[in-house]
């Protein structure tokens, strides 16, 4: 089997941006992920017997798996629990999740600190009020192109693309090409992914 070529990312980002999203203190540690609105496109179906459908992007979902390979630990906080999105954080082998949280805040403080990881040294995105103490003590604060208008006004980075539809998977590419990891994951997804 030949060797593959080498290849230079596409994506680019200002360096500006790329400056702030690499956060405020040592690096971004971190990334806080709300659900309905980022992970998916904000719409609940409710079937008949009271159980709950949501749709979520395979792209997000590659996304979180890269930042966890480039050592930022992807977690999610939502504020509200259901078994689709206990199934979705599972199937992406996630380690920390919060469902059900009223106080997105009160709730990511503990996590935080189990982590050992500061606010500089966080990244956030969410869409609606209950995200904006996050995003306003996160050293790089994100908003999906669908957020509320104060949600956009504190975030550092407006996504091109809204929740559900590839604004999570911006949010991680930004991250990891701040980091300086995405030419590397990308170069090693040239390889087999069996180590032939």
């Amino acid at each position: 089997m030949g060797q593959p070529t080498t290849v230079s990312p596409a994506l680019r980002f200002p360096p500006e941006l790329l400056l702030r999203a690499q956060g405020a203190g040592l690096g971004i540690k971190a990334a806080l992920f709300d659900v309905d609105g980022v992970l998916t496109d904000g719409s609940v179906f409710i079937g008949e017997a009271g159980e709950v459908f949501k749709a979520f992007s395979t792209l997000d979902g590659h996304g979180l798996k890269l930042l966890a390979q480039a050592g930022i630990e992807p977690v999610v906080i939502t504020g509200r629990d259901s078994a689709a999105v206990r199934r979705r954080v599972a199937d992406l082998g996630l380690r920390h999740a919060l469902y059900g949280v009223k106080d997105k805040l009160a709730a990511a403080g503990p996590l935080l600190a189990t982590l050992g990881v500061d606010w500089p040294d966080v990244a956030a995105i969410g869409d609606d009020w209950p995200d904006l103490p996050l995003l306003a003590r996160a050293g790089f604060a994100c908003a999906p192109a669908n957020a509320h208008v104060e949600v956009k006004a504190v975030a550092h980075h407006v996504t091109s693309v809204p929740g559900g539809q590839g604004a999570a998977r911006e949010f991680c590419d930004l991250l990891l090409m701040a980091a300086g990891r995405y030419a590397g994951l990308l170069q090693g997804h040239l390889q087999t992914l069996d180590g032939r």
